[in-house]
């Protein structure tokens, strides 16, 4: 890990996912040390330019290239630095001191106190904050025992590890597999962290005695970034490599995840049982967990056992961010980092196929978001007064019946048949217990999350806007928004 050495030593540090050449060009010729540190997981302040001097850091947010000379001369002189935050802190922490500005300084920073502060790639960043420890299989069975698999990309979703580890640690031969395929979450800890999420590979392919590790991405920037920080991973319990997939959101499902990486054009759900923990990547039994899951178990078998998931606010909001909550804080924390572009309405909370709320007072923990009818997949969509939440479900499900695999008979014609009863509605015929009853049938028979959820968005919001598809059967929209721009037709 790069420290000032004395304190006269300046080192300067760009925290953005793809920082401009303008701007490293601007620091270039100064008196100081400058490093690329990935993005903090808040865009809206980046690129975040902190300059360190002996115990004290400050922040410049949204630095240009003409600003960042002057913030290094004023290194010793914060008062004058007017956008700055100052934070006073260990000179050799190795976790981003966070400062107050707005939604740096929102949640917790366990799996995301690398993001913005350590180089990705160079492993000294990652041993400076305990990375790389020697850690008995055993404990790291223990930990799988109490942790869970976070997002539906994982085949342990929202259930413990364990289970599913079982039948490799019996094999001859098995494998592990990250899939980071399609969430902001799982993107950003493979572009700024990328040891923390290898290391909880490593860990996972050690103690059930995997021979190799393939990381899944769909996001060419990622895949380079965490394909370097595999070739300078130290001594590795098995080979690692990197395989990009389509950008198709289906693609993340973990049995088409395994397909798109053996390969195969067609990217269609696997029939189960048995699931890939007995029969995965080419056939042998694999682990199948997102990178999420993986950086939750490095950081785990480093500082203990904690629970906390990643959440990213977006939809109508100025900037989207991604944060990271104890399981007992609500969605209404994870909101605290953005601003809300409008009156706020409702949330799809848990993904692309969440269920939609007006309550946030609810807590992020698995079992209390399912309990409330919500998805788990670590995405809060904010939904503001101008929107229509009809039209807003309508075209989660056209696009449900566009995108699905078409393996089985419930999800392929049952989101056909939803997309044509929602549509139905604005025609006045709205059958609210012909659709009840299809999304149970499609909850209860298809084959893979993506059919199981497709009909989420439609189910939660008829029991919280009834008065809403009531009215678009009577010919008027309450958002005053949709009738011109019907779903249906585009």
């Amino acid at each position: 890990m790069i420290f000032p050495t004395s304190d006269e030593d300046v080192l300067v540090r760009i925290s953005d996912r793809n920082p401009s050449r303008e701007l490293l060009d601007g620091v270039a010729g100064a008196d100081c040390t400058v490093v690329e540190v990935g993005s903090t997981g808040f865009p809206a302040v980046e690129p975040l330019v902190s300059v360190t001097r002996g115990e004290r850091t400050t922040f410049h947010a949204q630095c240009s290239p003409e600003e960042i000379q002057e913030f290094v001369a004023l290194a010793d002189d914060s008062s004058r630095a007017d956008t700055a935050a100052v934070v006073e802190h260990d000179p050799e922490t190795t976790t981003f001191p966070a400062p107050e500005l707005f939604g740096l300084d929102t949640g917790v920073r366990r799996v995301l106190g690398g993001c913005g502060w350590r180089r990705p790639t160079h492993p000294d960043d990652h041993e400076a904050a305990g990375g790389f420890a020697s850690v008995a299989s055993e404990a790291v069975a223990s930990l799988a025992r109490q942790l869970r698999g976070r997002g539906w990309g994982d085949w342990r979703h929202d259930q413990r590890l364990i289970d599913a580890w079982r039948p490799a640690m019996e094999a001859d031969s098995a494998a592990v597999v990250v899939n980071a395929h399609g969430t902001t979450a799982d993107t950003l800890l493979l572009s700024s962290v990328p040891f923390e999420v290898l290391e909880g590979a490593n860990a996972a392919a050690r103690a059930v005695g995997a021979d190799r590790i393939v990381v899944y991405t769909a996001d060419n920037d990622a895949a380079l970034t965490v394909n370097e920080a595999a070739e300078n991973y130290p001594n590795p319990c098995a080979s690692v490599d990197v395989v990009g997939g389509p950008s198709e959101y289906r693609a993340a499902e973990p049995t088409m995840a395994l397909e798109a990486i053996e390969g195969n054009h067609r990217i269609e759900a696997r029939l189960r049982p048995p699931g890939p923990e007995v029969s995965g990547l080419h056939g042998d039994p694999t682990l199948v967990h997102t990178a999420r899951t993986f950086a939750q178990l490095a950081v785990a078998v480093r500082d203990g056992f904690a629970e906390s998931r990643l959440v990213t606010v977006t939809g109508d909001v100025a900037v989207p961010a991604t944060v990271e909550v104890p399981e007992s804080d609500t969605i209404e924390t994870a909101l605290d980092a953005v601003d809300i572009d409008g009156e706020f309405k409702a949330a799809c909370v848990g993904g692309r196929f969440g269920g939609i709320t007006t309550e946030l007072d609810i807590d992020v923990a698995p079992d209390t978001l399912a309990n409330a009818d919500l998805g788990t997949e670590g995405t809060v969509r904010i939904i503001t007064e101008d929107q229509c939440v009809v039209a807003f479900i309508g075209n989660k499900t056209q696009f449900a019946a566009d995108e699905n695999c078409g393996r089985c008979v419930p999800c392929r014609e049952g989101t056909t048949q939803l997309a044509n009863q929602l549509r139905a509605i604005y025609d006045g015929d709205y059958d609210s217990d012909g659709i009840e009853e299809l999304v149970r049938v499609m909850d209860l028979s298809s084959i893979c999350a993506f059919g199981k959820q497709a009909g989420r968005p439609t189910r939660t919001a008829m029991a919280a806007f009834e008065s809403e598809f009531a009215a678009h059967a009577d010919g008027r929209c309450p958002a005053g928004s949709c009738f011109d721009r019907n779903f249906a037709v585009s």
